[in-house]
């Protein structure tokens, strides 16, 4: 394969007012693609930098903020919106995710910022979008799954509704943000024009909830909450099981799979029986067969189990805990997770985008910065302030 030192997104600027997991990981995609990320902070540092830790950064913020320039500005101030406008009108992209209307009380909204900047991409990321009724509601990762439907279908059948144990919504909305990001910064190239880009949390999670609309749609009631069963009570096998030192995660999604199965327990009777030849046969039976199989994991160690399954070609994997997976040889191996000696959190595990260009090597990983690190490098090297104007905006608590 040919190689190139090229990344897709270099030569692009973004202004990147991110907080806490939806924005910053948006930006940190970016920064993996070749851009050239300025992380605009308050002189506190965003929320996520020292949350319930005091002056310490928090590992979630040196995971999210790799490769980043680091900048204070204090937009609130006359001078901070006169130095944002500058920066806007150099910038190709300026993202957020500040409640709905923040940006326009500051008068620094998209309306504003195009007139600076008709090229800008404008990037707004918030739990339940510019318009409608819920705008204004308060929405954090928790909340959001509530409101979505997320928590009415997790947890056990008998049991009180449960939050994912990932911030998923956070990320999916980060994913999101990015895709309308790149998708508006190609169609420019075509029509040399920026736009306003929204991501709507609620929205971004809604069609990972597939398998348990497809009972809604089926039954007319409110999907119910099926513990580690397929969440459309449509496939089986699919559960997790015991064995002797854990648990394992195995799903038969086609009948082959079955098959395979059957074979790994040794038990050509069960791929025998007509009633288990086909999908909706097993899932008639849905609790003997699981019983069947969790009586067999017993008897193994979950690496067993797993060998097993790999052996047969049953989609299989032993549950792990996340220290192993920080550890994980294979997502080293591919420089998915790297370790780094952080100048303030000394040596950590962080992780590598997951996008991946193959012709390109992998963007060597930057710890994230200290706050206002980079405050003479962006306002004096690419903005073109002098000396005296960045000492001013320090003396004018500005940055």
């Amino acid at each position: 394969m040919e190689k190139n030192n090229h990344y897709p997104l270099e030569g692009v600027t973004v202004l990147d007012f991110g907080q806490v997991y939806h924005g910053p990981y948006c930006g940190f995609l970016l920064a993996m693609a070749g851009a050239h990320v300025i992380k605009i902070e308050p002189k506190t540092g965003e929320h996520l930098r020292n949350r319930g830790t005091g002056d310490i950064i928090t590992l979630p913020f040196a995971m999210l903020n790799s490769n980043k320039k680091c900048v204070t500005l204090n937009i609130k101030t006359d001078r901070g919106k006169e130095v944002l406008k500058q920066m806007a009108e150099k910038a190709d992209v300026l993202m957020e995710n500040f409640a709905p209307t923040v940006m326009d009380r500051l008068e620094l909204g998209y309306e504003v910022m195009k007139k600076i900047n008709p090229k800008l991409i404008y990037a707004s990321g918030s739990g339940f979008g510019r318009t409608g009724p819920h705008r204004d509601k308060l929405a954090m990762d928790l909340t959001v799954q509530a409101v979505s439907g997320v928590m009415s279908v997790t947890g056990e059948m008998d049991g009180p509704p449960l939050k994912a144990g990932a911030a998923f919504c956070d990320f999916m909305a980060g994913v999101h943000l990015y895709a309308g990001i790149t998708t508006a910064l190609f169609e420019r190239e075509k029509t040399n024009k920026g736009r306003l880009v929204e991501i709507s949390m609620e929205e971004a999670v809604y069609q990972s909830l597939g398998s348990n609309l497809g009972i809604v749609y089926n039954t007319k009631k409110a999907a119910p909450r099926t513990g580690n069963r397929h969440g459309g009570l449509s496939l089986c096998p699919y559960n997790v099981y015991e064995s002797k030192n854990g648990h394992v995660a195995i799903i038969c999604s086609n009948d082959g799979h079955w098959q395979r199965l059957c074979s790994a327990m040794e038990r050509p009777d069960l791929a025998d029986k007509d009633d288990y030849k086909r999908n909706m046969g097993r899932v008639a039976e849905m609790d003997t067969i699981d019983t069947i199989i969790n009586d067999w994991t017993k008897t193994l160690s979950d690496e067993e189990v797993d060998q097993l399954n790999d052996k047969f070609g049953v989609p299989s994997e032993r549950i792990r805990d996340l220290l192993e997976v920080m550890n994980d040889p294979h997502m080293h191996q591919r420089g998915a997770l790297q370790r780094m000696d952080h100048p303030e959190m000394g040596n950590i595990v962080v992780p590598h985008s997951a996008l991946r260009f193959p012709e390109t090597p992998l963007l060597p990983l930057e710890p994230s910065g200290l706050i206002g690190a980079h405050n003479d490098e962006i306002y004096g090297d690419w903005l073109g302030l002098s000396g005296e104007e960045v000492g001013e905006l320090r003396a004018e608590e500005v940055i």
